[in-house]
């Protein structure tokens, strides 16, 4: 395999990309290449909606081919044309053969939550500091404890006396927020979700951490109220479903929200206040975890 780097502007990304696609590009990515400098940009978008960019003020694009011969033609091509006028060839260089299933896993280190709770990847041994753990391997379905989101869904659980309580993991997707709650003592816990890959992740995982949830499946699994109701998605699903959502939630029972960025905290508050009065209760990168009790 061989990489073609090019930096060009922001401006420039989409036609750029477009045209390695053109040219048997295998692959084609994009970088801010101001990153780990004081003019680093954060992009914060949402899966299924249009990117807020198509790429950076200054944009490294790579893109990966299977010959040397092909990446140094699609290079000599681009620099003919109008649309990468002041883009840059930065060279092609082969890619290394890599134990790519070794190097993945170096990817993926043990992720605390709290000082005493962690989520450890199989290969990894627990710290020595952990006194739970979530045993999660890296697959198809979204959570698996690295992104603020979910650590801040579970950093809620921890926190929360859950014994002998009835809990919703709405859009359960791994069903790490499902098998922590039953962890920390929930005596009932159902996870849904609309991907039947994300249903098999969880009762994958939840036989892998040795917990017991009572009904996984699509969302018409979820029936009654129960006592904690969790839904890590994202702030559009969220805003249709807050009917749905706090339907589910006991008198006294708590609602927790995640998925959502720092400036949809009111397009919530007020979707959700026919229903309940959300409150920002925890916030990391960019992110906010919002509450409610019923």
């Amino acid at each position: 395999m061989f990489e073609l780097r090019l930096l060009c502007a922001e401006d420039q990304v989409e036609a750029v990309s477009d045209a390695l696609e053109a040219l048997d590009a295998l692959s084609v990515s994009v970088e801010d290449a101001d990153a780990h400098t004081d003019a680093e940009q954060a992009l914060f978008g949402e899966p299924g909606l249009p990117p807020p960019k198509e790429g950076w003020l200054h944009s490294r694009v790579i893109a990966l081919f299977q010959e040397r011969q092909a990446a140094g033609e699609a290079a000599a091509l681009l620099q003919a044309q109008d649309f990468f006028a002041g883009g840059q060839v930065l060279g092609v260089a082969e890619v290394a053969d890599q134990d790519w299933v070794r190097l993945t896993q170096s990817q993926f280190a043990p992720v605390d939550v709290t000082p005493e709770f962690w989520i450890v990847p199989t290969w990894h041994e627990p710290p020595a500091q952990a006194r739970q753990v979530i045993r999660l391997d890296p697959g198809l379905a979204f959570g698996t404890g690295t992104h603020p989101t979910t650590r801040m869904c579970l950093r809620w659980i921890a926190r929360q006396p859950l014994h002998g309580l009835r809990v919703l993991d709405y859009g359960c997707g791994s069903g790490i927020l499902a098998i922590g709650a039953a962890k920390f003592g929930a005596a009932t816990v159902d996870a849904v979700d609309i991907d039947e890959a994300a249903v098999r992740a969880t009762l994958d995982n939840a036989q892998a951490n040795a917990v017991s949830l009572h009904a996984v499946g699509l969302p018409d699994r979820a029936q009654g109220r129960y006592d904690v109701v969790l839904a890590n998605i994202l702030a559009t699903p969220l805003k249709v479903l807050a009917p749905l959502l706090c339907g589910h939630v006991a008198a006294g029972g708590h609602l927790v929200l995640a998925g959502i960025l720092d400036r949809q905290a009111e397009e919530l508050k007020q979707a959700y206040a026919p229903f309940v009065r959300l409150a920002v209760a925890d916030s990391e990168d960019g992110w906010i975890l919002m509450t409610a009790q019923a």
